[in-house]
């Protein structure tokens, strides 16, 4: 681990209460690994007290953390990559394990599993708790899977994760965004349990739990039709097609006592819908198939980015 370079990765909005502490606890625990700062528009200091601590301090002036990881992410280059939050909600004492996970190749992304241990009683906001189960129960159905925990901050990364990674999030949505991206590609998952702790008395979250909790579910749904096209398309196909019987059934049963089609303009009407199930169907089958090529030429990609990366140590 010693000869293997770790980058730490802190993105930071008005952290000054407690970045200084992170730092600390991290450099102590990972004494060879380098600590990067991004500083998201603070305006209480944040960025000078983690220069003062020893931190590689940068700027990302477009505000939402996922523009933050999206510029640490280009910027660096490392074997390891440990993210987490300027908080002072994770332990460091996890961070040697989570590593480990990618520099033995064991994963392409180690997640630090809140929800396993203490996150729900040291977090004192219900509706996040709530969020938290309910994002984490949909997106394991989706894509039939048993993740621990979806939106954790606390993750580590392989170079490789990192540098194929296209975000495409603004926010707080972003753990969402890489949880789902690693189970489309098939890309390993290592799960740590770590500790959660609450923020510390006058440090504010950066969260609101309705509108970013509706964010996150809105990437969700985005990500389920980017990724899972046929699926999504036939729901809504199925959907329609009801709606088409509904309309057409009272329809047929009266032709078949009279003869006749007294009302035209709703048969006309049920079978747009129908045309419009076909067309929602078809277009599943389509770009089901354009998703399938896509993901063979990201493995192909995937692979040969990895012999290139060992062919350059």
């Amino acid at each position: 681990m010693n000869n293997k370079e770790v980058a730490i990765l802190i993105p930071c909005y008005n952290e000054s209460k407690t970045i200084a502490k992170v730092i600390r606890d991290f450099k102590e625990v990972l004494p060879n690994a380098t600590i990067y700062v991004y500083d998201n528009n603070s305006s209480d200091g944040t960025d000078e007290i983690a220069r003062k601590e020893g931190a590689i301090v940068s700027y990302e002036y477009q505000q939402g953390k996922g523009n933050v990881i999206r510029s640490m992410f280009r910027d660096i280059s490392a074997d390891c990559y440990l993210m987490i939050d300027g908080d002072d909600t994770y332990p460091a004492e996890f961070a040697p394990k989570m590593v480990e996970g990618i520099l033995e190749k064991r994963a392409e992304m180690v997640i630090g599993d809140r929800l396993s241990s203490t996150y729900f009683e040291e977090n004192k906001r219900p509706f996040h708790n709530i969020g938290n189960k309910m994002v984490r129960g949909l997106i394991n159905l989706l894509f039939k899977n048993d993740v621990r925990d979806i939106m954790t901050g606390y993750r580590a990364f392989s170079y490789g994760f990192v540098k194929t990674f296209p975000v495409l999030s603004k926010g707080f949505e972003i753990e969402t965004e890489m949880t789902i991206h690693a189970l489309d590609k098939k890309l390993a998952i290592e799960n740590v349990v770590v500790e959660y702790r609450d923020r510390p008395e006058g440090s504010e979250s950066k969260l609101n739990t309705y509108s970013d909790g509706f964010k996150v579910l809105k990437t969700i749904g985005r990500l389920f039709k980017n990724y899972k096209p046929f699926i999504f398309l036939s729901i809504i196909a199925l959907f329609l097609a009801i709606i088409s019987l509904i309309l057409f059934i009272p329809i047929w049963s009266q032709y078949q006592e009279t003869g006749l089609v007294e009302r035209f303009p709703t048969l006309i009407v049920s079978g747009f819908f129908m045309l419009a199930a076909v067309q929602s169907f078809i277009s599943g089958v389509i770009l089901d198939v354009l998703i399938q090529g896509n993901k063979q030429n990201f493995e192909i990609e995937f692979n040969k980015f990895t012999e290139l990366q060992k062919s350059e140590k």
